[in-house]
């Protein structure tokens, strides 16, 4: 194997496999990087067994071949060297690859490929196009909301399902659930579901982040994976096995009681107040108070700490329905003002001990629910 690329090119590509190389694995080849040519391209692996990202670079290619190589030490050999031109050879007999670019030439121990897993490729003539706009957007709206720890492994995973010509994200962890939808380009056949690892996802996301065209999911029959496919990098990804809740039944139908105010004012009242009721399970107070005919109603959030001292926010609202005084964990709700874009949100409310719903103004495609907080008088 004999070829070279540019410096830049192999270093962003590596930055992309990079956060799939396994960190603790009992099978070494796990810890490189799978390094093939690829008629005038250069394709680059890495998988921990449970997501696999593969990426493609412009390369000229003198000497087709493979190897593997260790993650850590070939990230960093690259990172050193100056932009420009590198040049790489396998010699096969001693598996080791020299690299060189600039003055430095580096000799690296590989593995041989062949003991490095396959990962299988999309099928893109059964695959379903999604936006990459969208996706990205999807991605960032539901996945914060999924389970971290694995008490309860399906939690940690977003159910993406796809029926007609939409498809729906939602993840929950017991306390919180965020849902988003978008429209398909073209209707599937038949509906599909399953539930992809959350992790999985934000690391779609950060990888189409400069991505523009369509985005191709395929799932594989029998395999148990989902592959996504951008225009140079894939991604595949274990699926989680059984049943998603059923997440309809906890989003309230109605309500009493509608706050709406501008987004990034409750979003930094939000995070004020979690500095202080971070030291007690993030509760705040939130007391909704309707406006008379000349003046406006008002939410007022406070928080408290007994070592650190107390917060308190009063904000402009414009509401509809009775007054309420609720509490909630206020960075549930900084969370999804982090990733809400419109101009104004609406706290939608019915009683203390009911959840409460948030949803971006003028838009229907999206939905938080959280649970309340009890709280002492």
């Amino acid at each position: 194997m004999r070829f070279s690329c540019l410096q830049e090119n192999l270093a962003k590509g590596l930055s992309i496999v990079g956060r799939a190389v396994a960190s603790r694995s009992t099978l070494p080849v796990l810890s490189n990087v799978l390094i093939a040519t690829d008629q005038s391209r250069l394709r680059l692996s890495a998988t921990n067994l449970e997501l696999a990202i593969t990426c493609w670079i412009g390369a000229k290619v003198e000497e087709e071949g493979s190897t593997t190589v260790p993650a850590k030490t070939f990230i960093d050999i690259v990172n050193a060297l100056p932009l420009g031109p590198v040049d790489m050879g396998l010699n096969v007999r001693t598996q080791s690859l020299n690299v060189s670019g600039g003055h430095f030439v580096n000799d690296v121990k590989c593995i041989d490929a062949q003991e490095f897993p396959i990962i299988p490729q999309a099928d893109l003539a059964n695959g379903i196009n999604l936006n990459v706009a969208d996706l990205r957007q999807m991605i960032d709206q539901v996945a914060f909301a999924a389970a971290t720890d694995d008490a309860r492994p399906i939690l940690t995973g977003v159910l993406v399902k796809v029926d007609g010509g939409s498809v729906t994200f939602a993840a929950t962890d017991g306390f919180r659930l965020s849902v988003r939808s978008a429209h398909l380009s073209a209707p599937v056949v038949e509906p599909v579901t399953a539930i992809v690892p959350a992790r999985a996802l934000a690391e779609l996301g950060r990888v189409a982040g400069d991505q523009e065209e369509a985005a191709v999911m395929t799932l594989p029959p029998g395999r148990g994976q989902a592959i996504f496919h951008l225009k140079d990098v894939e991604l595949v990804s274990q699926l989680i096995e059984g049943t998603f809740p059923d997440y309809t039944h906890i989003i309230p139908r109605s309500y009493t009681t509608r706050t709406v105010m501008t987004t990034e004012a409750f979003r930094k009242a939000c995070k004020a107040a979690d500095i202080f009721a971070r030291e007690n399970a993030h509760t705040a107070r939130f007391k909704i108070v309707p406006g008379g005919e000349l003046q406006p109603g008002t939410l007022e959030i406070t928080a408290q700490a007994a070592e650190t001292g107390s917060n308190e926010a009063k904000l402009d609202a414009t509401i509809e329905g009775n007054g309420l005084e609720i509490a909630f964990n206020v960075k549930y709700l900084a969370d999804v003002l982090n990733v809400m874009h419109t101009s104004n949100v609406a706290l939608e409310t019915t009683a203390a001990t009911s959840p409460g719903v948030v949803r971006p103004v003028g838009e229907d495609d999206f939905l938080y629910v959280v649970m309340p907080m009890r709280i002492g008088k």
